[in-house]
């Protein structure tokens, strides 16, 4: 008997770790950001990809600004699962990590981190649709051009860049910077609030910490 409790709980906890989150980031990356450091980059075996940002993922998370991770180790990642949507994934979802690969891992990775802790709302398919449908309705360049603000190498304020992508996409942005090789801090990633279908955008409970100065470079890709 104290063994069957003992599975029950195990078993509770299971589930209630992949139904626990209190909504979704969203996170876009500037490739020119992330080749552009002591790290530096590879370039997908599809070629450079475009000067567009990109999916870094969809990341269930705590109101209070923690997150679960890697919630089904039974769920593992299958790339079949995917088979239609990889040349979408290619184009807009890119692995830029080294050495040069399919995206495969990385997509996996990705899933086994953080889709299986929301499984209880998205299965594996789904849980990448649904970043891919949610990328067409945040255009993050497209608002940040229309500012007048372009991946040119210049410096820009990070209230601005705030701003311009609130106005194009309806709701407040997080940001994240990293540094070039000189140490010059660079836009790195835009983070946007989903609710818990992954469906639509919602103003953001709290916000990763900011690692960004007041002004922060654009750099070209």
């Amino acid at each position: 008997m104290k063994a069957l409790f003992l599975l029950s709980l195990s078993l509770l906890a299971v589930v209630s770790s992949a139904q626990d989150f209190d909504f979704f980031y969203f996170v876009q990356q500037w490739p020119g950001s992330y080749c552009d450091t002591k790290r530096s980059c590879c370039y997908p075996v599809t070629g450079k990809p475009d000067p567009i940002f990109t999916i870094h993922g969809l990341w269930p998370n705590y109101n209070d600004g923690s997150y679960p991770s890697n919630c089904d180790r039974q769920n593992d990642f299958d790339a079949r699962e995917i088979e239609d949507l990889e040349k979408t994934m290619q184009k807009y979802w890119p692995t830029l990590a080294c050495p040069s690969s399919d995206g495969l891992k990385f997509w996996g990775h990705e899933w086994d981190k953080h889709g299986t802790c929301a499984e209880s709302q998205l299965d594996q398919h789904s849980y990448f649709l649904s970043a891919l449908n949610l990328y067409k309705k945040a255009n993050i360049l497209k608002s940040l051009q229309d500012a007048g603000i372009e991946p040119d190498d210049r410096y820009y304020s990070v209230e601005s860049i705030k701003q311009a992508i609130k106005r194009g996409v309806g709701f407040t942005p997080g940001l994240e910077c990293n540094k070039d090789e000189s140490g010059n801090q660079q836009i790195s990633e835009v983070y946007l609030c989903v609710d818990t279908s992954g469906q639509e955008f919602i103003e953001c409970p709290t916000f990763p910490r900011i690692s960004c100065r007041k002004e922060v470079q654009f750099p070209s890709f």
